[in-house]
């Protein structure tokens, strides 16, 4: 996602070369900022409203780096949507949309505006509070768990085609768990014998947990996916699950750096799915 070298909204004390926006909504954040969408608003110092934000990223005339945050999610959507169809779009929020400018970026972005000095934090003097950085995602923890989680919703067909479903099959009928490894230069999965996971024993309860008591906002998040089914996104404290509500699903654990740990479907888990998806927040 990008916008033209056009692209300018008013910024601090000077204009902002735009280089990417992002949605912050309960059904749509980015997730390396949170568990859940106030965990998301928290990380930026908002406050975590309804209807959501849309941030603004880019660079201001002398290169530094801003987040301008605005309440028209709609205006924001509508130039993501652009960007991804690889249409330009003036991305130019009105004055009385912005709630804050905020130093710094949360994200990491690979483009630079052109014509400006290199990307770099604003002065002191003049940036109301510490710059915003990205989470640290060199070392395995929950910044990364979730950026894994992304992938595999992202690229489910292949993580779900290397996974042999005889692998699930016990023999009293029952589910069962399978540990795998993710590689992060080569996205494989390698199930082992069947057994029972403590990790994903707790997974499984807690999500359960969320059906008689609602969690934080989008801490369940329901997306499209093919045919009728959806992908199904679910967090917690040190724990990641993705899953299509007609197949099986997918565990991350902060205690096990680069595991991906398949589960089957068994008696339970289409239930359980069947039971988050409807209680899950949904784009609008």
């Amino acid at each position: 996602m990008a916008g033209t070298d056009e692209d300018v909204v008013a910024a601090a004390d000077d204009a902002l070369y735009v280089l990417t926006a992002v949605l912050l909504t309960p059904a749509q954040f980015p997730s390396v900022l949170g568990d859940d969408y106030p965990e998301a608003c928290a990380a930026l110092g908002l406050a975590p409203l309804a209807d959501g934000y849309g941030l603004v990223i880019g660079q201001d005339g002398s290169g530094a780096r801003w987040t301008v945050v605005v309440d028209d999610v709609s205006l924001v959507a509508v130039a993501i949507a652009s960007w991804d169809c690889g249409m330009e779009y003036d991305l130019s929020p009105e004055e009385h949309t912005v709630v804050a400018a905020l130093a710094g970026w949360p994200l990491p972005v690979a483009v630079a505006a052109p014509g400006v000095p290199a990307p770099h934090d604003p002065d002191p003097e003049i940036a109301d509070g510490p710059p915003l950085a990205p989470p640290d995602t060199s070392t395995w923890g929950s910044a990364q768990r979730r950026l894994g989680a992304d992938e595999i919703a992202l690229q489910w067909a292949t993580w779900r085609s290397q996974i042999d479903d005889a692998a699930f099959s016990n023999p009293d009928g029952g589910s069962a768990e399978d540990d795998g490894s993710a590689d992060e230069a080569e996205a494989t999965v390698e199930t082992e014998a069947p057994k029972r996971h403590s990790g994903i024993r707790r997974v499984l309860a807690e999500a359960r947990a969320y059906v008689e008591s609602p969690p934080p906002l989008g801490r369940v998040r329901s997306s499209f996916a093919s045919g009728e089914a959806r992908t199904l996104r679910a967090d917690g404290p040190g724990w990641s699950l993705v899953a299509r509500t007609d197949d099986i699903a997918f565990v991350l654990l902060d205690d096990e750096p680069g595991e991906v740990l398949p589960v089957g479907r068994g008696p339970e888990l289409p239930g359980l799915l069947d039971a988050l998806d409807k209680m899950a927040v949904r784009p609008s």
